[in-house]
């Protein structure tokens, strides 16, 4: 097969995403404090103190508004921790994959394995704050649960990416470039903290190109209860953006685990 060939799905990608789950398994309580404390903190020191100032965004109370765009950034953040720190340590220090290739699996079935696993985590995390935000009068209608697989998609999608940064990595400091000049401003641009439409009209452009802002834009009006504009546009823009970097990172990976 080819170095550029796409990606195939095998179910031996199952496989790598179980074993991931039983190791986790162990270390459970520790990594739900480390993923969903600091949104959980941020939840309420912003969403509560700030939010008492700001009133309304966009005609929906600020905390809730909050609320919703920590769900998309806490599956962006968790599918990128997962699918750098964790997946480098697998490759390189504990050197997991070359186990996982004397057995039948290929590293197809890695790399997709680690998205599936790093969109689980990612899910784990964006459903506990929902739940939270549901609990602090956030979100008032079940239709908030019709989120769940948009999370489980965004964490895929910023897994890849993740991966990609870690197929060049020669060391753990190599993925504080990536969280100081991508996840950084994605995560002050993309419509967390405040609407889009705020920002001046080339920026408003130029984040439409960060997946972060198509994840919030389709989020947001699912868990405050508002039709969501140009779902198909943001949609596609999410899985195009997946699949394009999940090609990359299968090239990229099977020339550092094979060549």
């Amino acid at each position: 097969m080819s170095t550029l060939a796409p990606p195939r799905f095998r179910l031996e990608s199952l496989a790598v995403w179980r074993r991931n789950a039983l190791v986790w398994r162990r270390l459970m309580t520790a990594s739900l404090l480390l993923h969903f404390g600091e949104p959980f903190l941020y939840l309420l020191g912003i969403g509560y103190g700030l939010g008492r100032f700001v009133g309304e965004l966009d005609g929906i109370p600020y905390f809730t508004f909050l609320a919703s765009g920590f769900i998309a950034w806490s599956a962006m953040n968790v599918a990128s921790m997962e699918s750098m720190w964790s997946v480098y340590t697998r490759m390189v220090p504990q050197q997991t994959y070359e186990a996982i290739l004397a057995t039948p699996a290929q590293v197809d079935d890695i790399v997709i394995g680690e998205l599936l696993w790093c969109g689980s985590k990612s899910l784990v995390s964006g459903t506990a704050i929902l739940a939270v935000a549901a609990v602090l009068g956030a979100v008032n209608d079940w239709t908030a649960l019709l989120a769940i697989p948009v999370i489980f998609l965004t964490g895929v999608c910023f897994a890849a990416p993740g991966l990609i940064i870690t197929a060049y990595a020669r060391a753990y400091e190599y993925f504080n470039f990536y969280m100081t000049l991508v996840m950084t401003p994605m995560f002050i641009l993309c419509g967390v903290f405040y609407p889009v439409s705020s920002l001046p009209g080339p920026v408003q452009t130029a984040v439409q190109f960060l997946p972060l802002t198509h994840a919030v834009e389709i989020i947001r009006p699912i868990v405050v209860g508002q039709p969501i504009t140009d779902l198909g546009f943001h949609l596609a823009a999410l899985i195009g953006f997946g699949l394009v970097t999940t090609w990359i990172a299968t090239v990229l990976f099977r020339r550092r685990l094979i060549q």
